[in-house]
């Protein structure tokens, strides 16, 4: 029986600002998943890379893009541009699925305890926020710039699943970025990939909990 659910914000509740930056990585004549890497290092784990550290809380913004500014332009990249960037993760929180939020009201309306887990800066706490009624909706959330620790370190599962007072097995998981799912599963979460078309994703909690 599912008790909780984990929810990532960005790529989940709105549209991942990771395509966007494939497309302004097609822009500057290199492939989106290497500029990808080159901002924010190894994403798959919790490491010690200026974004990472950012995401922790233990760094600013400013000092993040100036890192990736640096990596890119030793990468031989031209027009890399970290007030573009920033623009682009921005616009990945200009509005908010419908259609997640609904799912998370009518099963927080049966019983269904609900948390957010997200990598996220401090710089965009107010602009996510102001998307959803997170304190309606939402049990607890678990930000890394806030709890210093960030996905896909087992830790930042655990602290979720502490608060909600809900065992591993018990609780999902929804995330764009595989590794983040994985991190969940290893700790003994139900895990579930959200594609760009979040339907099927929504479809298979629907099942697991139906499972139950």
């Amino acid at each position: 029986m599912i008790d909780a659910v984990l929810w990532d914000f960005g790529g989940v509740f709105t549209a991942s600002p990771i395509e966007g930056l494939r497309t302004y990585g097609a822009q500057l004549g290199v492939d989106g998943d290497r500029l990808f890497e080159l901002m924010f290092g190894p994403y798959g784990a919790d490491t010690d890379h200026p974004w990472h550290r950012v995401e922790r809380g233990e760094e600013t913004l400013d000092v993040a893009l100036q890192a990736a500014l640096d990596a890119v332009q030793a990468a031989g990249v031209e027009g890399f541009d970290p007030a573009a960037v920033f623009t682009i993760l921005g616009s990945g929180h200009a509005a908010a699925r419908e259609a997640v939020v609904q799912t998370v009201r009518e099963l927080k309306a049966g019983g269904i305890r609900h948390a957010i887990v997200t990598n996220n800066l401090q710089e965009m706490a107010d602009s996510w926020r102001a998307l959803i009624p997170v304190d309606e909706l939402f049990d607890t959330v678990v930000d890394s710039s806030v709890e210093g620790v960030r996905k896909p370190n087992p830790a930042i599962y655990r602290l979720a699943l502490d608060r909600l007072g809900v065992d591993a097995d018990r609780a999902a998981f929804l995330d764009d970025i595989e590794s983040n799912v994985e991190g969940a599963r290893a700790v003994g979460i139900h895990g579930i990939v959200v594609g760009a078309d979040p339907a099927p994703a929504l479809g298979e909690l629907a099942a697991l909990i139906a499972a139950g």
